[in-house]
């Protein structure tokens, strides 16, 4: 970090590479903000920075309502729902959905199961359970391709609660079944070695 007199300068530049890593408070008016605030930059000898919008909060300082510090880059405010629906994807990944439902899901976000389908459909234009479809679907692929599983095997790691609905969703999408690409993989190994 900086010293005083180059945070000062920084932000009487207004420098955005800063924008999220410090906080300028205000002794007078009791105000912190974002080092790109479009306020008049204040004496030096009122000033006060921090490392974050907690830390400024903390020592008894109000968000500026111009620049709105606490959702600065970096904070998850900043993204506002779409932090919701990465956090929501971070946990299908993980196989939240293999194991449990979308109220479960929706529950542990901390939103309602049609608020999280709304941002779902904002955001990605898919459906909570199309994304766990999806990659339940790219899992089974890859174990196909790099595996010798028996499809069966392959259908439970992958999250899918039956072979049969495996098959399903694989036709679906591809228009065969899993065990099609299971032979292509194996005719390309014999072809090539």
């Amino acid at each position: 970090m900086l010293d005083f007199d180059g945070r000062y300068e920084a932000l009487r530049r207004r420098d955005a590479a800063l924008d999220g890593v410090m906080f300028v408070a205000v002794k007078t008016t009791g105000i912190y903000c974002r080092p790109v605030c479009p306020a008049r930059t204040p004496l030096a000898r009122n000033v006060t920075f921090y490392r974050s919008a907690a830390a400024a909060e903390h020592a008894g300082f109000r968000p500026c309502l111009r620049c709105r510090p606490e959702t600065a880059p970096f904070c998850p405010a900043w993204n506002g729902t779409r932090t919701t629906v990465e956090r929501a994807l971070r946990l299908i990944e993980n196989g939240e959905l293999d194991r449990s439902s979308v109220d479960r899901l929706a529950e542990r976000l901390g939103v309602g199961p049609r608020h999280l389908a709304r941002l779902f459909a904002r955001h990605l234009d898919a459906s909570p359970l199309q994304v766990a479809l999806s990659l339940r679907i790219q899992r089974a692929k890859r174990l196909i391709d790099a595996t010798d599983l028996p499809i069966a095997t392959v259908a439970d790691r992958s999250g899918f609660s039956s072979t049969r609905r495996m098959c399903t969703a694989f036709t679906r999408l591809y228009g065969r079944p899993p065990s099609a690409f299971r032979r292509a993989v194996r005719t390309s190994k014999l072809e090539n070695g």
